[in-house]
């Protein structure tokens, strides 16, 4: 927890308390049900704690704005989120039930009472969100086919309606399409360490 303290320090001590709690319990759920990969769960807390806060880095959301988390697997970036902005709706999704499962049982062990997660392909998904959250799911074009169709029209926050996708290496030549407005966030300008040097948070609108 030093390591997101250095990073967060405003956080309250119960939120400290809830984020410090999850590694124990991605442990005892990665024995029975593999989510996360065993290299990975020894970098927990910064390849996937802070990977997850970072969208915080460029929006804080306000109370009330409904976000879902498409591709969620073992819960990232939504249940840190979660943590985060507890006056925030969140909904997690992945396609497979056994992911869910242990997103659920995360959920319910951390008390998290604006958070829900089930089982279900985007495609066939039809309510409507806010915020799309996205972390390496698919190749953005795939992403955004899969996905476009649950973001309410509008603006509530800082950032109007759209995806947030967290991912790492180079640009893709779409990125330059004319029907999106795409920004980006080079994550090293916040967080040390060689993880994060070609990791980025993006945000993405599709023109009207």
């Amino acid at each position: 927890m030093d390591l997101i303290l250095k990073y967060f320090p405003e956080i309250s001590y119960q939120q400290q308390q809830t984020l410090a709690s999850l590694k124990p319990l991605y442990e005892y759920w990665n024995d029975r049900i593999n989510v996360i990969s065993r290299n990975d769960i020894v970098h927990f807390y910064e390849r996937h704690l802070l990977f997850s806060l970072s969208v915080s880095k460029i929006i804080s959301f306000i109370p009330g704005t409904r976000v879902i988390d498409v591709g969620t697997g073992g819960g990232f970036p939504g249940i840190p989120l979660a943590i985060l902005f507890p006056d925030t709706q969140f909904t997690l999704m992945d396609s497979i039930a056994k992911k869910t499962k242990v997103v659920n049982e995360i959920i319910k062990a951390s008390s998290l009472q604006n958070t829900v997660a089930i089982t279900s392909r985007s495609e066939g998904y039809h309510s409507t969100f806010d915020f799309i959250l996205g972390r390496a799911v698919a190749s953005l074009p795939v992403f955004i086919k899969q996905t476009y169709h649950l973001i309410l029209p509008g603006s509530l926050n800082t950032l109007p309606n759209g995806i947030i996708y967290l991912r790492g290496g180079n640009d893709e030549p779409w990125l330059n399409n004319k029907n999106y407005s795409v920004r980006e966030w080079p994550l090293k300008n916040w967080f040390e360490g060689e993880f994060f040097e070609t990791k980025k948070v993006i945000h993405i609108t599709r023109h009207t």
